[in-house]
C-alpha cells in the first residue's frame, strides 16, 4: 500500500544538475512514487538569482533564503547541488539539525570534510547519499559500500575527468597540441572558461580521496591526495607512447600496500598499455577500474558529468533515502574502521618513462646508466636519437620507488651532457 502523505524535499541549487533533478521528480513523479512507497513533493527550490526563469518549476517554491528553507523541520530530504565548501557544508548540518537527510553531489565538500558531516548525520539518526559526488551517473560509491563490502578492495584506477579525457583523448587521435586540444573542448562546452580544477587534477583528486575512504574503510581527505596536473603533456609524449604500445590518461589510482598496512592516493597523467580496458575509454567519458581479492577486476564505464547523468545519479539516491525514510531506518554511514596511514607519495612503486636532452657524443648512455644505477632504479629499455651535436635519449625503468625516480632525476640534472629533463611519465596499468 502506497503512503498518501508526500515525502518533502528541498533543492539547494537550480543550475543544470539542479534543473533536471526538479524536472525528472515532476515528469517521473508517479513511477517515483510507485517505487518508493509514496508520493514525493518537491517542497521548495534555493537559487541566488529568482528572477531567471526554470521552466516546470512554481515560482512560489523558489526561495533565495536556502537557511531558512532547510529550517522548516517538515523535510523528509534537502538536496545539495550548489558545490563549494560554504555555504553547503553550514546548510548541510543544518538541514541534519532540522530532520532531514541528505543527497548531495559535493565532491569538494565531500573530500574535505567527509568525516565531520558523517559524524553530523550520525549524531541525528540522518542519512547522507552522494553517489552523484563521483563520475556522474555511473554507480560506484554504492557498488563499493555495499555490493563488495564483503570483499577486500585492493586497487581503484580511473578516469573521473570527462573534460581531461576529451582532451587527451583528441591529443592522441588527431596529434593535435594540448592547448589546441583545450581549445576545442572549450567550444564544446566540455571545459570550463577556467579550466584550472579540471586540468590541473583538483576535481578528480577530491574524488580520489572519496573513492579510496571508501574501498579502504579509511578516512583520506584531500590534502592526502598526491596531485599532477596535465597541462605539460606534449605531442611527444604521445608520440613515445604509442612507440610502446601505450596511450595517455589522467588517472585517479588509489591503492592498498602489498603488505595491507597503508594506502596511497594520487592523481596524475600516465602511459597505460593500449591492451588495458581504460585504455579505450573516448572522448569525455569516464571509467573506473576496481581490482579486490574475491571479485576479480570489475570496470564500470559511462558518463562522467553532465546534467542528466548527473541528475540521475542524485535521484537514485534520492529514492534511496525515502525508502529508509519510510522504514525508519538509515543506510550504510562512514566506514573508516581501518584507520591505515597514507603513504606519501614517494613510497608508491611503478615504472617511469623519461625523456632527456642530451650531447650527441660517445659516454653519455655510459654515464646516464650510472645515475639510474647508483639510486637503485633499474633500465629496461632505453632509445637513444642523434642528430648535429644534440639528441634525446627515452629510458623506461623497471618498478622502482618515486622517491628512488626522484632521486635519480635531480643526479641526472646535475650531468654536464644532461641538457634538460624533457618529460617524466609513470607507466601504469600492466
Amino acid at each position: 500500500m502506497m503512503r498518501t502523505r508526500p515525502l518533502k524535499v528541498a533543492l539547494l541549487g537550480c543550475g543544470v544538475v539542479g534543473s533536471e533533478v526538479a524536472r525528472i521528480m515532476t515528469t517521473h513523479a508517479d513511477d517515483l512514487a510507485a517505487r518508493i512507497g509514496a508520493p514525493v513533493e518537491l517542497a521548495g527550490v534555493a537559487v541566488r538569482r529568482p528572477s531567471k526563469v526554470r521552466e516546470g518549476i512554481d515560482p512560489d517554491l523558489i526561495t533565495t533564503d536556502a537557511t531558512a528553507l532547510v529550517k522548516r523541520g517538515d523535510l523528509d530530504v534537502v538536496v545539495e547541488v550548489i558545490g563549494g565548501i560554504e555555504p553547503a557544508r553550514t546548510l548541510i548540518t543544518t538541514a541534519f539539525e532540522h530532520g532531514a537527510s541528505v543527497v548531495s553531489a559535493n565532491k569538494a565538500l565531500l573530500a574535505q570534510d567527509g568525516a565531520a558531516l558523517h559524524a553530523a548525520a550520525d549524531e541525528h539518526g540522518k542519512d547522507l547519499y552522494y553517489e552523484a559526488a563521483v563520475a556522474g551517473a555511473i554507480p560506484l560509491i554504492r557498488p563499493l559500500r555495499e555490493s563488495l563490502a564483503g570483499d577486500k578492495v585492493n586497487r581503484v584506477l580511473g578516469i573521473v575527468n570527462g573534460t581531461t579525457n576529451f582532451i587527451l583523448d583528441k591529443m592522441d587521435s588527431t596529434g593535435a597540441g594540448y592547448q589546441e586540444a583545450l581549445d576545442e573542448a572549450t567550444a564544446l562546452g566540455y571545459a570550463e572558461a577556467d579550466p584550472t580544477a579540471d586540468v590541473e587534477g583538483f576535481d578528480a583528486a577530491a574524488k580520489a580521496a572519496i573513492l579510496a575512504g571508501i574501498a579502504f574503510h579509511t578516512r583520506v581527505r584531500l590534502d592526502d591526495v598526491y596531485r599532477e596536473g596535465m597541462t605539460e603533456v606534449t605531442a611527444a609524449d604521445f608520440a613515445s607512447a604509442k612507440e610502446m604500445g601505450c596511450t595517455i590518461k589522467l588517472l585517479a589510482i588509489c591503492e592498498r600496500a602489498a603488505d595491507g598496512a597503508s594506502v596511497t592516493a594520487r592523481v596524475h597523467p600516465a602511459m597505460i598499455p593500449l591492451s588495458h580496458p581504460l585504455a579505450s575509454v573516448r572522448g569525455a567519458y569516464n571509467a573506473v577500474f576496481v581490482e579486490s581479492d574475491a571479485a576479480g577486476q570489475l570496470m564500470f564505464y559511462g558518463p562522467g558529468a553532465g546534467g542528466s547523468p548527473t541528475a540521475s545519479a542524485v535521484l537514485g539516491d534520492l529514492v534511496a533515502v525515502c525508502r529508509n525514510r519510510l522504514s525508519g531506518a538509515t543506510g550504510p554511514g562512514e566506514s573508516a574502521y581501518a584507520a591505515l596511514p597514507v603513504s606519501p607519495m614517494g613510497d608508491v612503486v611503478t615504472r617511469y618513462h623519461i625523456s632527456l636532452d642530451v650531447a650527441d657524443k660517445p659516454g653519455v648512455l655510459a654515464q646516464v646508466a650510472t645515475v639510474f644505477a647508483e639510486h637503485g632504479v633499474s633500465i629496461d629499455t632505453v632509445r637513444q636519437q642523434g642528430k648535429d651535436g644534440e639528441a634525446s635519449l627515452v629510458v623506461v625503468t623497471h618498478r622502482a620507488s618515486d622517491a628512488a625516480l626522484t632521486g635519480t632525476v635531480e643526479a641526472l640534472r646535475k650531468l654536464d651532457t644532461v641538457r634538460g629533463v624533457a618529460s617524466i611519465m609513470r607507466v601504469e596499468g600492466e
